[in-house]
C-alpha cells in the first residue's frame, strides 16, 4: 500500500501466535478485528474519552502494520499477530463489549498521522501500570479523561502536538502492493516510479546503490543498474529485473530506513506517494495514457482474432471498452471493460510476445518497449534516427540526424520538432505515443498509403 493513500481494508489476516510459531492464520472483517482487539486491550468501564483515544490508537497501529506491509514484506502470509509481544491483543472468538463495539463502528475510518506525513502513525502503547513505554499509557488515558481532556488532547500528551486525526476516504478489499508482473527495462508505470523512489531513499543509507536522476516511472538503463546493485548488496540474483522477491525486499528496506513502523518515523510525504499515471482506465477517460494503452491493445487486436480491433484516438470510448472486454474474455479475466492492473499486466505480456516474434521485413517496427531519451544508446535509437531522417526529406521543419544509435542533443531536437509539428508535448522523449506517430508518418511516406505499423500483419495468432 506504500505507493498510495491510506484506506480501510475490508479484511485483515491475523496470525494467532508469535510470528514464527506454527499457529493458524485467520482472515476476518477488519471491523471485527478492531472490536476484538479493543475489547481485549481496554475496559468498558473507562470514561468514554479514554475509550475513544485508545480506539484511535489501536486502529492506527493495525493500519500502520498493513500500510507498511510490515509482515508481508518479510514473507509472512499475514498482516498482524495476536500477541502483545509483537503487536496488540487479539483473542479469537471472544465476546465483545457493547459500548466498545459501538465506538469502533463510529471510529473505524479515523486514524492518527503526523502533520505533513501520509502513513498512519506507529502508535506505540502500553498499559502504563505493569509496563512503561515511549508511547501512550492506557491507564494514563483514564486519568487524563477524568481531568476533562478530549481524545485529541489525550493523544497530544503522548504523541506530541504535531498530529492529526484524519478520516480514510474509503473501505476496500486489500491487495498486495506487488504489481503482479516483473518490472523491467521499457516499462512505464506507477510501479516503476515506486521502485525508483524507494531505491533513491535506500541509497542514502547504502551509497553503493546509484541514484536514479529522474524518478518518472520510466524503467530505463539507469534504473536497471540501480536494481542490479541493490540485488547484489542484499544477496538477490542481480538480474536488474524487479520480481516479487526484489519488490518486497525493497519495500522492507524502505520502511526500515524511513522508520515508518517506529514512533520516531521519518514520515512519508505526499511527494513520495503521488504517481504520474492513473491506476485504472475506463470509459470516459482521455489523454496520452489512454492513447498509449490503445496502442498496445490495437497491436494485440491485429494479431489476435478474438480481440476486437480499435483505432488510437486518445479517448476511452465504447469501442475501446468493447475491445478490452474481448481481451479480458480471451485471457479469462472478468469482463468489465475497465483496464485495471490485472488487465494491464496481461496486455503487456501479450504485446511483449508479439514484439518478440515481429516479422523482420516490416516497413516500420512496433514500439520496442523502451522509452528513448537523451543519453540512451541502443539499436532502437538508430531506427528512430533513420525514421526521423527520412521524414525530414519531406518536412523542412525537422532536421535529419545521423544514425549513430546514440540519443544526443541533435536527436532530441529532431524529436521535439516532430512533436511540435504533430501536436504532442515537446519533451524530447519517445514513448508509445510519439513512436506510434513517427512510425505512422514514416510508413505513409516510405511505404505508401495503407496499413499503419500496428494494423493487421497478414496473419493472426488465434
Amino acid at each position: 500500500m506504500l505507493s498510495g493513500e491510506v484506506f480501510i481494508p475490508e479484511t485483515i489476516t491475523v496470525h494467532l501466535g508469535l510470528p514464527d510459531a506454527d499457529a493458524a492464520n485467520v482472515t476476518i472483517p477488519y471491523i471485527s478485528y478492531l472490536k476484538n482487539s479493543a475489547c481485549s486491550e481496554i475496559y468498558p468501564t473507562w470514561p468514554e474519552n479514554a475509550l475513544r483515544a485508545n480506539i484511535y490508537v489501536i486502529n492506527t497501529y493495525a493500519l500502520n502494520r498493513i500500510y507498511t506491509e510490515w509482515y508481508r514484506s518479510r514473507g509472512y502470509p499475514f498482516d498482524i499477530t495476536s500477541t502483545t509481544q509483537f503487536d496488540q491483543a487479539f483473542v479469537y472468538g471472544r465476546e465483545l463489549f457493547e459500548n466498545i463495539s459501538r465506538l469502533c463502528d463510529e471510529l473505524v475510518r479515523s486514524y492518527i498521522r503526523r502533520q505533513g506525513s501520509v502513513e498512519p502513525l506507529f502508535s506505540a502503547f502500553c498499559d502504563g501500570s505493569r509496563t512503561l513505554c515511549d508511547g501512550l499509557s492506557q491507564w494514563g488515558t483514564v486519568a487524563l479523561a477524568n481531568q476533562g481532556l478530549v481524545p485529541y488532547e489525550i493523544l497530544q500528551r503522548y504523541y506530541g502536538n504535531d498530529i492529526d486525526l484524519v478520516r480514510a476516504a474509503e473501505i476496500r478489499a486489500p491487495a498486495p502492493s506487488y504489481p503482479g508482473a516483473e518490472q523491467t527495462v521499457g516499462m512505464v508505470s506507477n510501479a516503476v516510479q515506486t521502485i525508483q523512489i524507494e531505491l533513491n531513499r535506500i541509497s542514502r543509507n547504502f551509497p553503493a546503490i546509484p541514484k536514479i536522476p529522474d524518478a518518472d516511472g520510466v524503467y530505463d538503463a539507469k534504473t536497471a543498474e540501480a536494481v542490479r546493485v541493490f540485488q547484489s548488496v542484499f544477496e538477490l540474483e542481480p538480474t536488474g529485473i524487479v520480481n516479487e522477491a526484489t519488490w518486497y525486499r525493497l519495500s522492507y528496506l524502505y520502511v526500515s530506513v524511513k522508520r515508518l513502523a517506529e514512533l520516531d518515523s521519518e514520515g512519508l510525504d505526499y511527494g513520495e506517494i503521488s504517481r504520474s499515471f492513473p491506476d485504472t482506465l475506463r470509459e470516459g477517460d482521455y489523454g496520452d495514457a489512454v492513447r498509449a494503452f490503445q496502442y498496445y491493445l490495437a497491436v494485440i487486436g491485429a494479431y489476435y482474432q478474438s480481440v476486437l480491433p480499435i483505432r488510437i484516438t486518445g479517448s476511452y470510448d465504447a469501442a475501446t471498452a468493447a475491445s478490452v472486454r474481448s481481451f479480458q474474455q480471451t485471457y479469462g479475466l472478468p469482463q468489465t471493460g475497465i483496464a485495471d492492473r490485472r488487465t494491464w499486466n496481461d496486455i503487456y505480456r501479450a504485446y511483449a510476445g508479439i514484439l518478440a516474434s515481429e516479422p523482420p521485413n516490416a516497413c516500420a517496427r512496433l514500439y520496442p518497449n523502451e522509452v528513448l531519451r537523451e543519453g540512451v544508446s541502443s539499436p532502437n535509437v538508430r531506427l528512430l534516427q533513420q525514421y526521423l531522417t527520412y521524414i525530414a526529406r519531406f518536412d523542412p521543419n525537422i532536421q535529419p540526424v545521423s544514425d549513430t544509435g546514440y540519443f544526443g542533443p541533435l536527436t532530441k531536437a529532431a524529436v521535439q520538432a516532430f512533436q511540435r509539428e504533430y501536436g504532442l508535448t515537446a519533451n524530447g522523449q519517445v514513448g508509445t505515443v510519439t513512436w506510434d506517430l513517427i512510425t505512422g508518418v514514416y510508413s505513409e511516406m516510405r511505404c505508401g498509403a495503407g496499413k499503419l505499423p500496428y494494423q493487421a500483419p497478414g496473419y493472426v495468432i488465434r
